[in-house]
């Protein structure tokens, strides 16, 4: 029976467009025998924008629509029809870059104790160039609570990156999903996970983020202060609210 990586990806009208380009980046995936990957398409809405560019041909993909609520909600309704042992973030606009999947399996597969995995990032600009980040942390593992740490003392940048999560299910279903922010709700995730596991940042890219006008960061509203403040209050009070009750992934028994 094959096993399945999850590949969760919330979209809205303005990038479907790119969702042929991330569609071909799984399709450059290999992962081990007995395992594939179903990838689930949420439209945050219901508009008739988004399926045209759904590969409706494969067997792997999955299209939904819902009610609009963010990109957060999205996601989170896409796990009602997560059927696989892990999560992995892909959103419409970015590529994962060949080996990505197998290198996140390898590292949750190997170690029952990481409950997520993160990778570097390269944004991949508009002329087709990339840049990489000079500050990515060294490789390996990441003790519980260190990125909740760093993000408060970096003016809430994490050391890695939350588009690049890769997670149990389990886990991410405990945790209730993303939060249901209107951005920053895949930090939220991020920290959560942080809180009560431990995760695993490798070095080698693991996804590029595109940089492009109509992209929901670049958009004036992400960036209102008094929103962020907030947003940033209730993503710390939750990761320090999780990391008080100590609850942590495994759980030992006995």
């Amino acid at each position: 029976m094959q096993r399945r990586v999850i590949i969760v990806t919330a979209v809205h009208s303005p990038s479907a467009h790119h969702l042929g380009d991330a569609y071909r980046s799984l399709c450059q995936q290999e992962l081990p025998e007995g395992w594939d990957w179903h990838w689930l398409i949420q439209e945050d809405g219901t508009s008739g924008d988004v399926a045209p560019h759904v590969p409706t041909d494969d067997a792997r993909v999955t299209f939904r629509q819902g009610r609009r609520g963010g990109p957060g909600v999205a996601r989170t309704m896409a796990l009602a029809h997560a059927d696989g042992d892990y999560v992995k973030v892909l959103d419409a606009d970015d590529q994962l870059p060949a080996g990505t999947l197998a290198r996140d399996l390898a590292v949750l597969e190997g170690d029952r104790s990481i409950g997520w995995t993160t990778s570097r990032v390269l944004d991949l600009l508009p002329d087709g160039s990339t840049v990489g980040f000079d500050q990515d942390p060294e490789g390996g593992p990441i003790e519980r609570g260190a990125v909740l740490e760093h993000w408060r003392a970096n003016s809430f940048r994490a050391q890695v990156h939350p588009a690049t999560l890769f997670a149990r299910r389990e886990l991410v279903l405990a945790l209730g999903g993303w939060m249901a922010l209107p951005a920053s709700e895949d930090t939220g995730l991020l920290l959560a996970l942080d809180a009560v596991s431990r995760g695993h940042f490798t070095r080698e890219v693991g996804l590029l983020y595109r940089k492009w006008p109509g992209q929901a960061t670049g958009q004036a509203a992400h960036t209102d202060a008094d929103e962020r403040e907030a947003r940033m209050a209730v993503v710390e009070a939750r990761a320090r609210a999780l990391s008080e009750c100590r609850w942590q992934f495994p759980v030992v028994t006995g």
